[in-house]
């Protein structure tokens, strides 16, 4: 078939043809982010879930619904070791000179401005890699005494302000929010609290690994109460073929009921791998429909395809004991294991295996269902690790 036809997108990020199974949550961040907009409380939204879920995507789709609706927003990616005051400066400003073209907003959108350039002059010792050009002078007093909880509230209580004055909000879309430092956390749950106790319109819709939730709480306690957190998980089987079905028959295309069912199976319903498998399929097969023999040879290339891409991305940033540590969670099963079991494979003592088990966590590559439990943050890791590092020489490692 026309390989320039091909309707599946895999990719980091890339949107789906068909979006499908995510109508109910599309729909509630969209009626929160109205409420805020219109001044009535509504709490902020933390979506997590594994990788290969499609958060990253969802995240794109909510903030262009809120665009549509006419409310402001801004659109940041936490990525390891940046801080979040510089990750928000840049992006702030070009929501705040957006505002202050506003002519019920102008002298609101300017303060806020002039926040933001006290807020970056006042913290660029502490955060050096805050860089943010504002050609307006900071207010003395205002978001600059160098504390970032201090002067994060002042600066999104200012914008909010900004926003209420035109008629609409300021939603702040982070991604991958679980590689924001707990202070820093903190300073931003803060912010978001004053402005929900002031009524000031400023919303976070943000996603995240499924530890962020743990993160949220350590940070402040009354996390859980300021947002929800709902889970984004692999889609149900008929969302599933809802996602290979649709794209397809839009270009005049079918599958063969085997061939669906073995991709749904194959893919076990994760968003990113529905795409990976559509596409392979799409390129193997001569005609419509695609049949079982299609999807078995897909299912090869696709495996390949992911190996040397979203498996291996992640497989390159480890360290030799980290390789090991998540070999020994594999050659048990995909988890999640509790600690002792992957000591035991290891023969050492949970205590040991401590730092590395702390750095795969931090790095996102496992995480902590309940205490004493690992779970591999990306789905089908496990197999990975055993196609990575077969037999048994990893265990002399």
């Amino acid at each position: 078939m026309d390989p320039v036809a091909n309707p599946y997108t895999p990719g980091a990020g890339a949107p789906p043809v068909e979006l499908a199974g995510r109508d109910e949550l599309l729909r509630t961040v969209d009626v929160a982010a109205q409420r805020v907009r219109a001044g009535r409380q509504a709490k902020s939204v933390l979506m997590i879930g594994l990788r290969g879920v499609g958060k990253t995507v969802l995240l794109d789709r909510m903030r262009v619904q809120a665009e549509a609706h006419g409310i402001h927003t801004l659109r940041v990616e936490a990525p390891e070791g940046r801080s979040l005051p510089a990750m928000l400066a840049p992006q702030l400003r070009q929501a705040l000179l957006r505002l202050s073209r506003s002519a019920q907003a102008a002298d609101l959108g300017r303060r806020a401005l002039q926040a933001l350039a006290g807020f970056a002059k006042g913290l660029k010792l502490k955060y050096a890699d805050i860089e943010v050009g504002i050609d307006v002078e900071p207010e003395a007093g205002l978001a600059d005494n160098g504390d970032l909880e201090h002067d994060l509230q002042a600066l999104l209580e200012a914008a909010g302000r900004a926003a209420q004055a035109a008629g609409t909000a300021l939603v702040l879309c982070i991604d991958e929010l679980q590689y924001v430092a707990e202070d820093q956390l903190a300073a931003l749950i803060t912010a978001l609290h004053r402005c929900a106790q002031q009524q000031v319109p400023v919303m976070l819709v943000g996603a995240g690994l499924p530890q962020l939730p743990g993160q949220m709480g350590r940070a402040k306690s009354y996390a859980e109460r300021l947002f929800d957190f709902p889970f984004v998980g692999p889609l149900d089987d008929a969302a599933a073929r809802d996602a290979l079905i649709v794209p397809a028959r839009a270009e005049g295309v079918d599958f063969e009921p085997a061939a669906l069912a073995r991709i749904v199976t194959a893919t076990e319903g994760y968003p990113y791998f529905l795409q990976e498998w559509g596409k392979h399929a799409w390129d193997v097969a001569d005609a419509s429909p695609i049949t079982l023999a299609d999807v078995e040879q897909a299912s090869i290339e696709a495996t390949a395809a992911l190996d040397e891409s979203f498996f291996r991305v992640r497989f390159d940033r480890l360290t030799p004991a980290e390789k090991i540590y998540l070999r020994a969670m594999a050659e048990i099963g995909p988890g999640p294991h509790r600690s002792g079991d992957i000591a035991d494979v290891l023969g050492r003592k949970v205590t040991a295996l401590g730092p590395t088990r702390n750095h795969l966590i931090a790095k996102g590559m496992v995480w902590s269902p309940s205490h004493g439990d690992t779970a591999f943050s990306v789905p089908m890791f496990d197999a990975f690790m055993r196609r990575i590092m077969p037999g048994e020489e990893w265990r002399q490692a």
